[in-house]
């Protein structure tokens, strides 16, 4: 299938790249950047030297393609993508344009009104775990951010089963600086950003919005940076209205992911990784989902790592790519990680 990346110079758009260019099943006719216009992709990602003789093209010489991924920064899409979509080709927007339904919250979250209110009801969240039927069809596919892939994936079977007392969900989320992009400013400088444990986000946190959305709860999240590239670990802490055991737990968890390909449950007595670790999972497409229960405090704690460039945004884009092309929805992501890293 002939594919289009949009926005393809910045980190999101690397790993987009890296993964589509050999990817059996995807020739990349076009990547654009206006920053980047007439220079080869290596220049910006040189993990891609020699991978392909593409160059960037402005967005305005974008051309139609099968499908199209769109990895613009937020407010930028909600303006493009109806014209991408009346050429006929599938969208894949990896920004945060479509992925409220509710128009009213873009004005809260994001200080923007929605251009276009009538596609948020058509667009399907990228999270195939939830919604792989409806990706066999969709046009429209938003992806939704790292933290809230985390924690809704974490928490969905806590709250589908009802088990969730009434009262806020906490979820503490730890991200890697290639989170914030490639143009942070400065709290990405080295120089601020080694040694933190920041709060940068102790409340209203965008992505609280898409986490409610998806899990009908009150979510009080508070996100923090820390000192890697590359990761996110989301600690969910879940009031429980009946007493919950491990092995509750363990059921639990298997009957929502045991058959799901990117999603593993992690935890264990033993070892050094009991439980879920972003540092092993750089480069791949997995989730990994563990808990604790603790009856002292009346709650169960779950856990989810994943790499916010890939399961968080470009795998997890590809993987819907696969779903609504009818492949193997494993195609170009059987990268298993790296042990040591």
């Amino acid at each position: 299938m002939k594919v289009a990346v949009v926005g393809a110079s910045g980190y999101v758009g690397g790993e987009l790249l890296r993964l589509l260019l050999a990817h059996p099943n995807a020739e990349v006719v076009q990547v654009t950047s206006n920053s980047m216009a007439g220079k080869a992709v290596g220049r910006a990602h040189p993990n891609l030297r020699r991978a392909t003789a593409l160059r960037f093209v402005p967005h305005a010489d974008l051309k139609p393609a099968e499908v199209t991924f769109v990895a613009s920064p937020h407010g930028e899409s909600m303006t493009e993508t109806p014209a991408l979509l009346e050429n006929g080709g599938v969208v894949i927007d990896l920004s945060a344009d479509f992925r409220l339904r509710d128009p009213a919250l873009y004005p809260e979250y994001y200080h923007v009104t929605h251009p276009h209110p009538e596609l948020l009801a058509e667009a399907v969240p990228g999270l195939p775990e939830l919604y792989r039927d409806r990706l066999r069809t969709a046009r429209l596919i938003a992806v939704p951010g790292c933290v809230a892939t985390a924690a809704i994936l974490a928490l969905k079977p806590l709250a589908v089963h009802g088990w969730v007392a009434p009262g806020p969900v906490v979820v503490d989320s730890k991200s890697g600086s290639s989170a914030s992009g490639r143009d942070s400013g400065s709290a990405g400088l080295h120089a601020e950003r080694s040694g933190v444990m920041r709060a940068y986000a102790p409340a209203g946190h965008r992505h609280t919005a898409e986490i409610e959305q998806e899990t009908g709860l009150t979510v009080a999240l508070s996100c923090h940076g820390v000192e890697a590239v590359r990761g996110v670990l989301a600690t969910c802490h879940v009031p429980v209205n009946r007493s919950v055991s491990d092995k509750d737990l363990w059921k639990l968890y298997r009957e929502a992911y045991g058959k799901e390909p990117f999603v593993r449950i992690v935890h264990e007595t033993e070892g050094l990784y009991r439980e879920p670790e972003p540092k092993i999972l750089s480069g791949t497409n997995y989730c990994d989902l563990g808990f604790a229960s603790d009856p002292h405090a009346g709650r169960v704690v779950a856990l989810a790592a994943l790499d916010n460039l890939m399961k968080g945004a470009a795998g997890a884009a590809v993987q819907c790519f696969n779903v609504r092309s009818a492949l193997p929805e494993t195609s170009g992501l059987e990268f298993l990680g790296l042990h040591p890293i």
